[in-house]
Parts: C-alpha cells; sequence; structure tokens
C-alpha cells in the first residue's frame, strides 16, 4: 500500500466519492496539502481530508475507504501516517468526530482516541468528538 499528498489529477477520483465537501473546497484542500490518498498497486483505494479546529489543531474531517478496502488495516494506516506528519510539523494532539450511530466511533477509540464530548443537531445522531495526544 502506498500512502501520498493528493495532487491535482485526483479530484475527479475524489468528487466522484467525497460528497462531503463541496468541489472549490476540495480542490482548495488539495492545493494546501489537506488530503492524503490511499493506493494499493496503483489503484485508488480511499483517503483521508483534515483542516485545523481553532485554527492551531489538526481535524480529521473524513476518513473514507472503498468498501472492498474496509478491514485490511489502510484505515489505520492513513491514520498512523497522518498523525506522523502531524507530529513533524510541530503538532501535539490531533482531533476528529463521529457519530454515535456510527462504527468508526469504535475504530478510534481501539487507536488511541479518547472521546471528548460532542452535541446533538436537529434531525441528526449525536456527534461524538475526540482527541489523542500526539506527545508519546
Amino acid at each position: 500500500m502506498q500512502i501520498r499528498w493528493a495532487e491535482e489529477k485526483d479530484l475527479a477520483i475524489l468528487r466522484t466519492y467525497d460528497k462531503h465537501i463541496r468541489a472549490d473546497e476540495l480542490e482548495k484542500r488539495i492545493r494546501q496539502g489537506g488530503v492524503l490518498i490511499a493506493e494499493e498497486q496503483g489503484r485508488f483505494v480511499g483517503w483521508l481530508r483534515y483542516n485545523l479546529f481553532w485554527d492551531n489543531t489538526p481535524f480529521m474531517n473524513m476518513l473514507y475507504l472503498l468498501k472492498p478496502e474496509r478491514g485490511k488495516g489502510t484505515g489505520r494506516a492513513l491514520v498512523v501516517f497522518w498523525e506522523e506528519q502531524m507530529k513533524k510539523q510541530g503538532y501535539r494532539a490531533v482531533m476528529t468526530s463521529s457519530q454515535a450511530d456510527e462504527y468508526a466511533q469504535h475504530f478510534y477509540q481501539h487507536i488511541g482516541y479518547r472521546a471528548i464530548g460532542g452535541f446533538l443537531l436537529p434531525g441528526e445522531a449525536y456527534e461524538l468528538f475526540f482527541w489523542k495526544s500526539l506527545e508519546a
């Protein structure tokens, strides 16, 4: 498996799957180095997208793997790579979130993230926030 920073050439494949962000915002995130791509033998298998929460804490907005690729360790590898990159950039912690009705909450807890609170929007499941220290 290869993990790399997304490039402009990846915009089309990302737009096919990432419907949670406007196309112009996704393009901006790619230019700013906020998207990682996972590939298996040159084949796109998933991505991780992040920005800064409170302008100072890396926040993983999206971790997504194509269904056939789930359960193979790719998600963990993407997150570990991202955490290492954030640590190299001098960040001391990272954050993410998951709805309470999503399996992702268990994944994040399993890889060392701690639930730190949440909120409830009308008509939505409870959104849990997770935090992880990068200082060992």
